[in-house]
Parts: structure tokens; sequence; C-alpha cells
């Protein structure tokens, strides 16, 4: 089975386990609106990629582990998008949780995918249950503090925040924990992949605040703009556009040259640069060529 189908149905699974009766009806919309239709799920992906390279012979553990780091991005889109934050009324081409549902509702919905997160690796332990361990602390250190994405969210409601420090761990975060959990969930130490994650995560928010300064909300599906307009660190505001596209090639270069040796390093390369061509915006591609 190939890494998007697993994925796929690994989230469905996931979701239908909230649709028990008595479960309030508009809250598990409110889920399914968040996660599904699907986005790039690059880390899930990058996770399951990273077991492939360790031979991960108990892939029910590496499934379990990409679903809850999605599940976890979802949430974290989520509450991103609400008032209190960036305000977005679109995302991935439609209207937001909030807009859709309601912010009342919207912040449960963030909440309860997050639990779910956790509640998918308790249901898939009982195939390695040694390895829970490792796989809950690298995506719990990936998610909280001191960090995690809540951590880099937070660094928005400081006076002042310096920018890598910021998108380490607003974004950087989560790629690390999928690329670590990806190795633990396989059985192999996680410690040497976690520079795999940083630079892959800082290259993904420098490529997301160049689609946010230069492309259009029909492009990529949801408001552009809004880091200019909200004062938010940001490489283009930094560097300037094209000195933003050499810091985001230097760092998928440094992503690729980070990948420990293993059967999957070539693939993992590739699925790296694959990732950035599609990421960048082609008329800045076209200016820095």
């Amino acid at each position: 089975m190939d890494s998007t189908t697993r994925i796929e149905q690994a989230l469905v699974s996931a979701i239908r386990h909230s649709e028990q009766p008595g479960c309030p009806p508009k809250l598990v919309a409110a889920m399914r609106h968040a996660v599904f239709p699907r986005g790039a799920r690059i880390r899930p992906r990058l996770c399951l990629a990273v077991a492939s390279a360790c031979e991960d012979r108990a892939p029910s553990s590496s499934t379990a582990a990409a679903a809850a780091i999605e599940l976890l991005h979802c949430a974290s889109l989520v509450h991103d998008d609400l008032p209190c934050f960036d305000d977005a009324d679109t995302r991935r081409g439609r209207p937001s949780v909030h807009r859709a549902f309601g912010e009342s509702l919207a912040v449960l919905t963030g909440d309860a995918l997050i639990v779910l997160a956790f509640q998918t690796l308790a249901r898939a332990a009982v195939a390695a249950p040694a390895r829970l361990p490792a796989v809950m602390l690298a995506i719990g250190d990936g998610v909280g503090v001191p960090f995690g994405i809540v951590a880099g969210q937070a660094w928005e409601c400081e006076p002042q925040a310096d920018l890598t420090e910021y998108q380490r761990q607003k974004t950087g975060a989560l790629f690390s924990a999928a690329a670590m959990a990806g190795a633990a969930a396989a059985g192999s130490d996680p410690e040497p992949w976690r520079a795999l994650g940083d630079h892959l995560g800082e290259a993904y928010q420098v490529a997301d605040d160049l689609r946010d300064a230069v492309e259009d909300e029909a492009t990529i599906g949801k408001p552009v703009g809004r880091d200019k307009a909200l004062g938010r660190p940001s490489a283009v505001e930094a560097y300037g556009l094209l000195g933003a596209v050499d810091r985001l090639r230097g760092l998928s270069e440094r992503a690729i040259a980070s990948i420990p040796e293993s059967r999957g390093q070539a693939m993992l390369g590739a699925l790296v640069r694959s990732e950035m061509q599609r990421l960048l915006p082609r008329k800045l591609a076209q200016q820095a060529a």
C-alpha cells in the first residue's frame, strides 16, 4: 500500500472513532471539515518515509504516528485561523472551521483533534508497545513546550521574536517530530533524524513566507499578505524576496545533507527536492535563475 493511501485510511479510521452515538454531530462534522479534503500531507509522508528508511517492520505503529502528526497539524491550522490569531476566512480553498461552524466549535474542534492524535497512538500501541514512549515523546515535544508548535505560536504574543527561533518552533518542530517519530516507530534511534526535520521545517516556513508575499488566495487556498498585515516575523521581511529564495534553497540542501545513511537516503533526498520545487512560487524561481 502506498503512503498516501495508508495516511488517508488511518485518518478516516481515526475520525470514525469519534462518530459514536451521543457524540455531538456538529463537532464530528467540524473535525471532518478540518482534516478532509487532504492537503499535501507532507509531514505524515515524511514520517512514513523515515520509517521506511529505517526498515520499518511494524507498519501499524508508523501509520498511527503519521496519522497523529497530521491530526495535530490540522488542529494547529484550526487554531491558527481563529480571529484571535490570523482571522482567516479560508483554508484549503474553502471556509475555515470557525467560519463554517462558529468560533466556539472551532476551538473545541482543535482541542478534539489534539486528543484524537494521542488516542490514535494508544490504539496502535498493542502492535509494538515498547516503541510507544519514544514515539509519544517525539510527537509531544514537537507540539508542546518548550520548543514545540504551541511555543512557536506563542511567540506571536511577545513584543519581539527571533525569526529563526520562531520559524523553528512554529513550523520546524512538527517536521522534526515527524522525522523522529518515524524512526522511533520503526524501532530506530530518533535523534539522528532531528536535523532533517529541523532544516526541512524551517525551509517549509520560508517557502510559506514567500507564498504569502507573492501568491494569490485562489492559488494557495488561504488568505495572503497576512504576515505583513499582522506584523509577523517573516523571511521575506528579513531577507527580501530573492534573499528568501536563496535561504530556502540553502535550507533544502542542508536538509538533504543531514539525512542519515540509510537505504532510503536517495528517496528522502528526492522527496525534499520535489517538495521545495512545488512550494517555490514559479515567478520567483525564474527571477532567481
